[in-house]
């Protein structure tokens, strides 16, 4: 049987595919994600690095405080082995002699061994060492400093040992005559850095174990708190989250704000801003210092639960929605969202007008109808003659309505639509009339146009606000006063009720039923073309219901 053959390709193929695999792999464990520590090891790493530093301060302090203590402690103690020394009889007697060294040495190595110093010397009053623990300053001439032994009074200080800081202790050496025959010097050398922190490594573990026990006990405490708080997200899950919400509440079209329970906006976003005209700057601010419309400034402070309603902003229609927030079962304030309609309203204005055209084309139908019946049945008779004078009288009182407009209207869409509703008013049982001192010049398109649609809802609301009186009478009264057009529009119904003055310009309120195309757009579509136009509309409910709506004219003369 012959071995496999095998293909050098396939196995370096498959060696590099392994080679990858474990890079990934140390990659994958190595990743910021995998590195991420949680909120309780962020804090227990912060709480640490507290402890080290507070560790390191004491152990510079205990550094310092043991070195004030050896200073101290041992600087007295050198002074009293240099006087224990000085004091000798057998130093003071052999200190003249022809061998000192030799004969002071025994005195020298006890007090070396009784007191623990690192050197003990004993010099003539010039300061040439006579002899010592350590043979190689003998003759040798030792520095005093600002020592004051040579006055005959003892001293302690610091002084140089070699490269070395020393704490040395000097006494004079007195004859029987009291005269300063030799010095006594002891020193010791003061321990390093590491041996003082060595000496005190038993009380910093201590310390360092209770602080990470105890750091690490807070930690998990803390760390369990603010999740609680957090509702168990991390920090980073945290922003993330409000990045996107950030990023969501400026990239929707609706404007949103909220307020707190303090009156002060917490949150706005761009198109908020752009809907109601506000600056920047507005977070943190009250809501009552913003210039808002006092609408909108009451709907925002009311702090109670609102759905669809609208509010005319300047010339945008705005629909607002507000939700009450909450936290853990307590009110933190409320949330509006608003929406800008002012171009469903323009639509559903195009929708009434072209109701109220099919309406009045319905009426004018009807009239025809009765009219031809009439026509038909005198034909049938054969009383031509009658035919003759209903036809004559039929066409002179349409031509003296169309008369009576045209000669006063002399826009032919204002005309128009006043004399299509006459019809519609004649069905209903009720008088239109227009006032004898009635004039309108010329328009343009657009100023026809808002024109019609104003006469329109005012006419329409008044026929049916009065068509149930006994003799239900509509008076139309247009004129142009300092170039401002003036238009009148008055029924002699039951007017407006109490408290419904402002409600009736709210879109969306109505006295009457529902039918196609909704109810409640006509009065708030007046007051929105008069707000767009720099113009007003006024109520008067005295002897019935008056309104007054007030537009300026381009080119109208004075």
């Amino acid at each position: 049987m012959e071995p496999p053959v095998v293909d050098p390709e396939h196995g370096l193929q498959v060696w590099r595919e392994s080679l990858l695999r474990n890079q990934r792999r140390l990659w994958s464990l190595w990743s910021p994600r995998r590195q991420r520590l949680t909120l309780a090891g962020q804090f227990l790493g912060l709480q640490l690095v507290v402890v080290a530093l507070v560790l390191a301060i004491v152990a510079a302090i205990s550094v310092r405080q043991s070195t004030m203590t050896f200073s101290s402690e041992r600087g007295s103690q050198m002074r009293s082995v240099a006087e224990y020394l000085a004091n000798i009889s057998v130093v003071r007697s052999e200190i003249d002699g022809p061998t000192p060294a030799s004969a002071l040495a025994p005195s020298i190595s006890r007090a070396l061994s009784l007191s623990g110093a690192t050197e003990v010397t004993i010099a003539d009053p010039k300061g040439v060492v006579l002899s010592s623990s350590d043979p190689r300053l003998v003759g040798r001439t030792i520095d005093l400093g600002d020592s004051r032994v040579r006055e005959g009074r003892g001293w302690v200080g610091d002084v140089d040992d070699n490269g070395h800081q020393a704490v040395a202790g000097h006494a004079p050496i007195l004859n029987d005559d009291g005269k300063l025959v030799g010095l006594s010097i002891a020193q010791q050398r003061y321990p390093s850095n590491w041996q003082r922190l060595t000496n005190a490594a038993p009380d910093l573990a201590l310390f360092l174990g209770v602080g990470a026990l105890l750091g690490v006990a807070g930690s998990l405490l803390l760390a369990r708190l603010i999740k609680r708080r957090t509702r168990g997200l991390e920090p980073q899950e945290i922003a993330t989250l409000a990045d996107h919400r950030e990023a969501l509440l400026h990239s929707i079209r609706e404007g949103v704000i909220a307020v707190g329970t303090d009156g002060k906006v917490t949150m706005v976003n761009d198109s908020a801003r752009e809907l109601l005209d506000l600056d920047a700057g507005v977070v943190g601010r009250p809501v009552a210092d913003l210039a808002l419309d006092p609408q909108v400034t009451e709907l925002l402070t009311a702090g109670s639960d609102s759905q669809d309603a609208v509010v005319l902003v300047g010339a945008r229609v705005l629909v607002f929605n507000q939700r009450s927030a909450s936290s853990h079962g307590e009110g933190i304030g409320t949330v509006t969202t608003m929406r800008d309609r002012t171009e469903l309203v323009s639509m559903q204005s195009q929708l009434s007008s072209n109701l109220s055209i099919t309406d009045t084309l319905r009426a004018q139908t009807h009239e025809f109808a009765n009219q031809l019946h009439t026509i038909s049945g005198l034909v049938q008779l054969q009383e031509y003659d009658e035919v003759t004078a209903l036809v004559g009288t039929l066409t002179r009182r349409r031509a003296e309505i169309t008369d009576e407009v045209t000669s006063r209207i002399a826009d032919p869409a204002v005309a128009a639509l006043l004399i299509a509703k006459s019809s519609v008013a004649a069905e209903a049982g009720v008088s239109l009339t227009l006032s004898p001192d009635s004039r309108l010049p010329g328009l343009t398109s657009a100023e026809s146009a808002d024109l019609t649609t104003v006469v329109g809802n005012l006419v329409d609301n008044a026929i049916d606000a009065c068509r149930t009186e006994p003799s239900p009478e509509v008076v139309v009264t247009t004129h142009v006063d300092a170039s401002r057009l003036v238009l009148e529009v008055h029924d002699n119904g039951p007017g407006i009720p109490d408290g419904m003055r402002d409600a009736i310009f709210v879109r969306g309120f109505s006295t009457k039923p529902d039918v196609l195309g909704g109810r409640g757009i006509g009065l708030p579509l007046v007051q929105l073309i008069c707000t767009q136009r720099g113009g007003s509309v006024t109520v008067d409910d005295e002897d019935g219901t008056t309104f007054r709506v007030e537009l300026p004219l381009a080119g109208v003369p004075a």
